[in-house]
């Protein structure tokens, strides 16, 4: 605990706490969870691998944890297949800003590896977790999987599927086996169930892990176990991960690597909390440029001086500056970056500019997801969420016990 707010931070993959000042340690999160540091070294290895300039979201350090990523990229070097994986749980009708990165970043990863991608919308756990309806959680899945689209994968390397539609035949059989692996001890020490957990929540934890095993999806990779997975994903859902690294030598699968971000804050700063019940809280998908313009002007929280003398004389708080922080998200140009942070620390440029620089970069953003959202016919729905033979996922690779 710490000793100067009397209160501890909590991640799991359902509660994001931060300390008393609603401030979360990363450092101290890694630790916890035995992850490894992203260096700048392993960026670059990928940039090498990729030939392509690292994503800013890797460059900037918003994924900032790792585990097992240096091996995957020497298995790819070597030639060996990877495959990525990663989620969403659904509980808005549109996504947000901060559910949107994850998608990007992992789109950039499919371009950059050339490689295939499976995405889990995890209607089930809503209806565990959020008490929806099952037909509500599944309702929102088919919608938040046209904004998912939206962000550009190839239809030709890339799944899409809904738990409740595609639970069965090995994907089942990868949960039971992964169930039967896991003793109630290990769950309660890595999720902390209790007494009071349904029993549904106890055994989810399963169905979240077998995506991570290849054989899940006979479609798209047959019966080979010999497939590497990589997880896109913040790092609140390590907990899941760390389990499924436990059991995968168990069965005959290599361990799954995980590239994990950090949190994207709300409106209202790291204190506050991105809701879909609170439009005022978050950017939304479907936010109209107006809305956007306003809820910057006015929710923004500003680390800014009280008055115009003040932001002179002392300059911003970018620690806590969440038009900065957005920037760092969203503004591709290093250079510009530099420049505003610069100026802004120093008190030469006021908020409102800074302000200003973000809802342009927003409005832009925003506008061509739903130009992109409003291609996606029931048609292109089908031809990712569809399972059906996926032939040249690995092209130019060699994959491992296949000569």
């Amino acid at each position: 605990m710490d000793a100067h707010n009397g209160q501890d931070q909590e991640v799991n993959p359902w509660e994001v706490k931060g300390d008393a000042n609603g401030k979360i340690d990363y450092e101290k999160l890694q630790k916890k969870f035995g992850c490894s540091r992203l260096t700048q070294d392993l960026v670059a290895r990928i940039e090498k691998l990729t030939g392509r300039p690292a994503h800013l979201l890797l460059r900037r350090g918003v994924f900032y944890a790792h585990r097992d990523l240096e091996e995957l990229l020497n298995a790819y070097e070597k030639g060996e297949p990877f495959y990525l994986y990663t989620g969403r749980g659904p509980s808005s009708e549109a996504l947000h800003l901060g559910h949107l990165i994850p998608f990007q970043f992992t789109k950039w990863l499919q371009d950059a590896f050339n490689v295939p991608l499976v995405i889990q919308i995890t209607d089930d756990e809503k209806r565990l977790w959020r008490n929806l309806s099952a037909d509500e959680a599944y309702r929102l899945g088919k919608e938040n999987v046209k904004d998912i689209i939206a962000c550009g994968f190839d239809p030709e390397k890339t799944f899409i599927f809904s738990d409740y539609d595609y639970m069965g035949g090995m994907f089942y059989r990868n949960i039971i086996e992964i169930s039967a692996a896991v003793t109630m001890s290990t769950r309660k020490a890595i999720f902390g169930f209790s007494f009071d957990s349904n029993i549904g929540q106890m055994s989810f934890p399963a169905v979240q892990a077998a995506p991570c095993f290849p054989t899940s999806f006979p479609h798209m990779f047959g019966t080979r176990k010999a497939i590497r997975c990589l997880i896109p994903c913040a790092i609140d859902q390590d907990p899941y991960f760390r389990m499924t690294r436990d059991v995968a030598p168990k069965l005959g699968y290599i361990k799954p690597a995980l590239i994990e971000s950090s949190f994207f804050p709300a409106l209202q700063g790291e204190g506050g909390k991105m809701s879909a019940s609170d439009p005022n809280s978050a950017i939304f998908v479907t936010d109209t440029a107006p809305q956007i313009k306003k809820k910057i002007n006015k929710f923004a929280f500003s680390g800014g001086g009280a008055d115009a003398d003040e932001q002179r004389e002392k300059g911003a708080n970018l620690d806590v500056d969440v038009s900065w922080k957005y920037l760092q998200f969203f503004l591709d140009d290093d250079e510009e970056l530099k420049k505003i942070g610069e100026q802004y620390g120093s008190g030469s440029m006021m908020t409102g500019k800074v302000k200003a620089r973000l809802i342009e970069v927003l409005q832009k953003l925003v506008a061509q997801h739903q130009e992109y959202r409003a291609k996606v016919t029931a048609d292109v729905v089908e031809r990712f969420t569809s399972p059906r033979k996926m032939d040249n996922l690995f092209a130019g690779l060699k994959l491992v016990g296949e000569s």
